[in-house]
């Protein structure tokens, strides 16, 4: 056995030395036929270019509405004002309210008024309805939704829903005000 892994190396190490050719003296690199490269040039083709016209602004025309200087709103404070969310009519005994962050869970905090009693006084929305059930008195009911916070991300937004005491859906809709302001609904019972 010994004598088959001696041979084998001799074998190998005398190839080897055959396949190491560039170092031999009869070497010698080939010259390239072509010494220039020869350029074609091309020339673009031509194109053509649409006419410019000079600028001539647009007249716009003028504006004869009158804003009240009460009427004006700043951008990005369209909230900062209470919020009319509608009044419903129902033949109703009682109603479930039921509210949720509309848009991104961020902290939102609301207080609730039931004809301006105040019936929860602090409640934090998250993305999951809760609420309560009322009894209607008979005429106006109002609900009172104020906003204790903005949350992480202005305005204090929220989805809300009143059922029945069948569980249909008498009113749906949602409420975007700042710090401090009052959504209403009202439920006028007959």
């Amino acid at each position: 056995m010994k004598r088959i892994l001696f041979l084998m190396m001799i074998v190998g190490v005398s190839l080897s030395g055959y396949a190491q050719n560039e170092f031999s003296t009869k070497f010698k690199a080939v010259t390239p036929k072509n010494k220039g490269l020869k350029i074609k040039e091309v020339t673009p083709p031509k194109v053509n270019l649409p006419e410019i016209k000079p600028y001539i602004p647009i007249e716009i025309p003028k504006n004869d509405f009158i804003v009240p200087k009460n009427d004006v709103i700043i951008p990005g404070e369209v909230y900062k004002k209470n919020q009319d969310l509608g009044n419903f009519n129902t033949t109703s005994v009682t109603a479930k309210v039921r509210y949720r962050d509309a848009a991104y869970v961020d902290g939102d905090k609301i207080r609730v008024y039931l004809n301006d009693k105040m019936i929860q006084p602090e409640v934090i929305l998250n993305g999951e309805f809760k609420g309560f059930e009322i009894t209607l008195e008979k005429g106006i009911n109002k609900i009172d939704f104020e906003a204790l916070n903005e949350g992480f991300a202005a305005p204090n937004t929220a989805e809300f829903q009143v059922y029945d005491d069948k569980d249909t859906v008498v009113a749906s809709n949602q409420w975007n005000i700042g710090l401090g302001y009052k959504a209403t609904i009202i439920l006028m019972k007959e």
